[in-house]
Order: C-alpha cells, then sequence, then structure tokens
C-alpha cells in the first residue's frame, strides 16, 4: 500500500469575507513550540491594509444599521462557533508554546468576552445616551453613533483573548474593524478567520491581517477613512501613531506594550470600552411637535 502525502496547510488572512495571501505574494515562516516549522504566513502590505479598509467602508452602513438586538445575536453566534470547535483553537494557541491549561483558560474566556460584548448591543444607549435639560420649549438628546472603520493593533502575547477583546467592543456598537494580529503568534487569528467566516458575521465587518508591524503601523496611523485606532503600541509606535493620527483628527486608544496587562481581568472589558469608540450627537426637536 503506498504511503500517502500529507495535506499541509496553507494559512490565509480573512479580508471582506474571503481568505486572500498578500498582494505581493511575500510569506514568514512560523514555527512551531519546538522550533519546528509549521505554516508560511501571509506577511501584508499597505496595499492589503488599503484594500481591507475598503472592504470595512462597505460593510460598514449594513452593518451600523442592523438593529441593536440583532448585532448582539450575531456576536453571540460567534461565541457559539468558537465553543464548538474550542479544541481547534487550543491546538492553535499551544503551537506558540503555552500550556493546554493556559489555552484552556484562554479560549474560555474568550467565549465569555463576546458573550459580555452581545449582552451590551442593545443596553450601552440607554447608559451613555441622555435627555438634557435646556432653557428653551425643546426636547434636547444626546445619543451615540458608531464612529465608523476602526484600526486594531493586537499585542504579541495572549493572541485570541486580545484581539477579541479589541475587536468585540467595536462591532458591539457598529463600527467595522481592521485588525493586525500578532506577529510571533499569528495562527489563533488565522483559526478566528476561519470561525468568521462560518458565523453569521457579514462580511468585511472583521478584518484580520497578518505581517509586521514595523510595515503596517504607520499606514494604520495615517489612512484617513479609520476613525480610531484601538489597541497595544510600544512608546515608537504610540508617537507615530497620535502624529500621524493628529492630521485626520483620528481617535487613538492605546495601551502601553511595556507595562503588564490583564486580559483576563474584569476590568479588560465593559461600558467603557465601547463608550472610546462611539461618536454623540445630538438633537433638537421641538415640544409637540
Amino acid at each position: 500500500m503506498s504511503s500517502r502525502l500529507p495535506i499541509t496547510k496553507t494559512p490565509k488572512c480573512y479580508v471582506g469575507g474571503a481568505f486572500i495571501r498578500s498582494e505581493s505574494g511575500r510569506v514568514y515562516p512560523l514555527n512551531d513550540s519546538s522550533g519546528a516549522f509549521f505554516a508560511n504566513i501571509p506577511q501584508c502590505t499597505r496595499k492589503d491594509l488599503r484594500n481591507a479598509v475598503e472592504a470595512a467602508a462597505k460593510a460598514g452602513p449594513g452593518w451600523a444599521k442592523r438593529s441593536a438586538y440583532n448585532r448582539g445575536q450575531v456576536i453571540y453566534r460567534l461565541a457559539e462557533m468558537i465553543e464548538a470547535r474550542s479544541s481547534e483553537m487550543i491546538d492553535a494557541i499551544t503551537l506558540h508554546g503555552a500550556s493546554k491549561a493556559n489555552a484552556q483558560k484562554e479560549v474560555a474566556a474568550t467565549v465569555d468576552r463576546l458573550i459580555h460584548y452581545a449582552g451590551w448591543t442593545d443596553k450601552y444607549e440607554q447608559l451613555l445616551g441622555n435627555v438634557n435639560p435646556v432653557a428653551s420649549p425643546h426636547f434636547n438628546f444626546t445619543v451615540t453613533e458608531p464612529a465608523g472603520i476602526i484600526g486594531v493593533l493586537a499585542p504579541e502575547e495572549i493572541p485570541l483573548l486580545a484581539l477579541v477583546s479589541l475587536i468585540a467592543p467595536a462591532i458591539a456598537c457598529g463600527n467595522t474593524v481592521v485588525a493586525l494580529a500578532s506577529t510571533s503568534q499569528s495562527y489563533p487569528s488565522i483559526v478566528l478567520g476561519e470561525m468568521l467566516a462560518t458565523s453569521d458575521l457579514p462580511g468585511g465587518v472583521v478584518n484580520l491581517l497578518t505581517g509586521l508591524r514595523s510595515e503596517l503601523v504607520p499606514t494604520f496611523a495615517t489612512h484617513t477613512h479609520s476613525r480610531a485606532i484601538s489597541g497595544v503600541a510600544d512608546a515608537a509606535e504610540r508617537k507615530q501613531i497620535k502624529l500621524a493620527a493628529a492630521d485626520s483628527v483620528k481617535r487613538v486608544h492605546l495601551i502601553k506594550a511595556e507595562e503588564a496587562h490583564d486580559w483576563f481581568a474584569d476590568s479588560a472589558q465593559g461600558l467603557y470600552d465601547i463608550r472610546n469608540l462611539v461618536e454623540f450627537k445630538t438633537t433638537w426637536h421641538p415640544i409637540g411637535a
């Protein structure tokens, strides 16, 4: 009986609801925890990032118009998908050297985080919106609106939970996301993209890229169509992002990479993470109109 050749996996990024290779054709090797070669990961370029922003822009209006309740259902469905395929995701995390126990903890926390934000979708407006007292015969309301396209910069560690913790509050309030995954621990983001493709989340709402931060962070900061950048950055990156983001009046919410951050803590989730990614609009209505 002849031996069968193994069918190796070709990791691809998830952009616009499709799986893509980098337009440049470049890749970088990903080794497992023992140092053995595992796969070639797409090394995305600035062109890939611009394509991802275009996909997010196309998906944005439809996602923002969905009811808050429906967005919650979709995010809950994504949590179901990760829960159902948790063993596959655990293997993806242990590939990078994490123990199975820690990988199980990270996957469970990721599912719980998505459930947390699924519950917020139809509630945050009641807490962030307001009826304002005015000295005229009008009702004055402050309401929230999605900011638009959010750039997400994931840290190198805790590759799944940290990435989802940054994406979930953005999409819960109707934004779309272009995210740069961990460079050194990129495989969980590849598997996450496969789960996004089989969830109810419309293509283009979440776009996942892999590659080198030194190449992509400057474009994240300067791209005028993105409305905010959220994530983790070192001191040099923070300076670069803040200076470049000022030209397009882009919101910047960054966690210092050089300081420890507990992604498992309750403080890593909540209403204020949503508040940072919405815009506030004030409307006037004559009393009796």
